[in-house]
């Protein structure tokens, strides 16, 4: 008997031994699998996706190709979650957007870029609802909230509500400040972090330029991208219509986006009159009092147009078309709001140009209907064909115009031609009044922009002076390939 039960003590010890050794090899292997998701997951950061996955230009097969996968099956399944990040945190973020629809989705980006910095739980972004446009559109009416979400799991925790007893506490109270613009990891850190801790929910009620282009860690520019060209994905229904626009421009060839940024808004907020008649002028200067926060009032637009300030006017861009050597058949795309004098100021470019559309002409009313009144959501249609265009052309440089460019610089330098509106206000003038031939003209504009193209360049940065810089989001080259990107990091 003694010695039965000695066997069994034995034997019982040596199951509990082998029991330990299998708990520690499988929890040595799940450690190590997460790690190598999580450095694939940081890897794919350094290029695109969309080129990552698929072979181009006739050159190798994809790699779902090559193992043999279907390819259109892989895209129907709904992609594995990555592993969630664990970590505690220093409190809730609120964020409030400004802006129209490209002013917040960088804006967005950086919030994201800072919760994860500071370690906070963000909730999913509101939009700006008070600005000239009024959009009521929501977050989720715009981009994929659930993606949003999960595709940000391994970074940050992002909830769409806080929990109840801090909502209780957030109607009564709630602490709120516009960080400084254009900041530092540091300002975060020492002037941030310590209200989050201390009040638990703290809300940024401006996201436009509140980190800075320059100075941050490798790894959180990089994530500043992830979140623009990954997380941030248009809804069904925004990527459908903008899918069907572009499958009807791409039956008639190539074709070119002209962003003619020359809105009722922008002319009014620029204090840009140039071509307008006197009875316009005095109608977008009333409305440039009556938004408070538009705070420069008084403008001297001949003076911004020659500093090259103003976005040039249809007529400006139709000549710079010709220049560049657009021939009358090609197909051009206008993606913009309402052309602020309506046909009149189109008349010159659509002489020249007779293949110009609009979503308005491609699409029917019925498919455009749920789009009305929702002006971002508008404008994501136009973004989408802006990204698969052929060229890109941006009459200003505004937030749609820099976010287009970065997107199709990480998209494989895709074609954007980046006018020089001071040297083009010049030559215009020239040429209007004579002192130039148009072969002058044409060979001088050519001249021009020949390094102008989207090709691949270092940002410029000006310490102390951000808004003088290159923006991180036209050009962020830390996603690009570059020497401080990706391979440092490996």
């Amino acid at each position: 008997m003694v010695v039965v039960a000695v066997g069994a003590h034995g034997g019982s010890a040596g199951r509990r031994r082998r029991a330990w050794r299998w708990a520690t090899r499988a929890v040595a292997s799940a450690v190590v699998w997460t790690a190598v998701v999580q450095l694939a997951s940081i890897a794919g950061l350094g290029r695109p996706r969309v080129l990552a996955d698929c072979g181009g230009g006739g050159g190798a097969p994809g790699l779902a190709a090559l193992a043999g996968e279907d390819p259109v099956a892989a895209q129907l399944s709904p992609p594995p979650l990555v592993p969630r990040r664990i970590y505690k945190s220093n409190g809730y973020l609120l964020v409030t957007c400004n802006g129209g629809l490209n002013q917040m989705r960088a804006g967005i980006c950086d919030m994201v870029t800072i919760a994860r910095y500071l370690n906070l739980t963000l909730l999913v972004p509101e939009l700006d609802k008070r600005s000239f446009w009024a959009d009521p559109s929501d977050f989720g009416d715009i981009f994929d909230v659930n993606h949003f979400i999960n595709s940000l799991r391994d970074e940050l925790m992002i909830v769409k509500e806080l929990p109840l007893k801090l909502q209780l506490k957030t109607k009564r109270r709630l602490y709120s400040m516009p960080p400084v613009s254009w900041s530092n990891g540091t300002y975060y850190l020492q002037r941030v972090l310590h209200l989050a801790r201390k009040h638990k929910v703290i809300h940024f009620n401006k996201t436009d330029a509140r980190l800075a282009n320059n100075g941050l860690p490798v790894q959180l520019q990089m994530l500043r991208c992830r979140v623009n060209f990954e997380a941030l994905r248009f809804t069904p229904q925004i990527e459908a219509l903008g899918r069907k626009l572009i499958s009807t421009l791409r039956r008639s060839g190539k074709f070119v986006v002209l962003h003619l940024r020359y809105e009722m808004d922008m002319l009014s907020f620029s204090g840009c009159t140039h071509g307008c008649s006197d009875k316009e002028t005095e109608e977008l200067t009333r409305m440039r009092y009556a938004y408070p926060w538009w705070k420069e009032k008084e403008i001297d637009s001949e003076a911004k147009r020659f500093q090259g300030l103003c976005p040039l006017t249809p007529e400006e861009i139709t000549l710079v078309l010709k220049a560049l050597g657009f021939t009358k058949d090609t197909l051009i795309y206008v993606a913009s709001g309402e052309i602020y004098g309506g046909e009149r100021r189109l008349a010159a470019l659509k002489s020249a140009y007779p293949r110009l559309v609009r979503k308005e002409k491609l699409l029917s009313p019925d498919e455009l209907w749920p789009f009305q009144n929702h002006s971002t959501q508008m404008a994501a249609l136009d973004y989408i064909v802006s990204i698969a265009s052929d060229v890109f052309i941006p009459s200003y440089d505004g937030n749609m115009a820099r976010v287009v460019e970065g997107h199709r610089r990480y998209t494989g330098f895709r074609k954007t031609i980046l006018l020089d509106r001071m040297k083009l206000v010049e030559l215009l003038d020239h040429f209007q009044g004579g002192a130039m031939s148009w072969d002058e003209f044409s060979a001088a504009v050519k001249e021009a922009h020949q390094n102008r193209m989207g090709q691949p360049t270092d940002r410029k940065i000006i310490p102390d002076h951000p808004k003088e810089e290159d923006y991180f989001y036209a050009n962020p080259q830390e996603c690009l390939g570059s020497k401080e990107g990706l391979r440092d990091i490996l």
